[in-house]
């Protein structure tokens, strides 16, 4: 047992800019990453693919180049202000060391593959909680990385709140 706390781990943590994904993160720091060991934990986030923007609106209007630059822009600003959230979550860590990674994708595909790639010994990530038909026609991020990921994946259900605060 002794052999844990030396060794050195990756924990690959997907973050978005959903509380449930901040949450596992929280978790994660609580529950999985160790003060005196030589864990590094690397924050993900996955930019959706630019095809979620159609170059096409609605009415069938094309938007212009100005538009697709600012659309651009937002998407970058969203991953840097959800990695440096992420970052000052982990600012009271000492010995683990955390990196993060912003890349461009499907979330499904590139959780996947930066798991595989980074050789993650564990993934955490958080559960949007979607109904049955949500998530049919969504499909579950998660899911799909328990299926099809080697190392263990621990997915973090975000408690629900209570009406009362009794």
């Amino acid at each position: 047992m002794a052999d844990v706390a030396t060794k050195e781990r990756k924990i690959l943590v997907a973050v978005d800019q959903g509380e449930e994904s901040m949450h596992a993160l929280s978790w994660c720091l609580k529950n999985v990453i160790s003060e005196n060991s030589k864990d590094t934990l690397v924050l993900l986030y996955v930019k959706p693919p630019r095809a979620v923007f159609s170059a096409l609106d609605g009415t069938g209007y094309l938007f212009s180049a100005d538009m697709m630059v600012a659309m651009d822009k937002y998407s970058n600003d969203v991953a840097e202000f959800v990695v440096e959230k992420a970052k000052k979550m982990c600012k009271d860590l000492h010995d683990v060391k955390v990196e993060t990674k912003i890349e461009h994708g499907d979330p499904r595909d590139v959780i996947c593959q930066m798991t595989e790639k980074l050789g993650a010994a564990v993934l955490v990530m958080g559960s949007h909680g979607y109904g049955l038909i949500k998530r049919a026609l969504l499909g579950s991020v998660s899911n799909h990385c328990a299926q099809n990921v080697k190392c263990p994946v621990l997915i973090v259900k975000k408690p629900k709140s209570t009406a009362t605060n009794n």
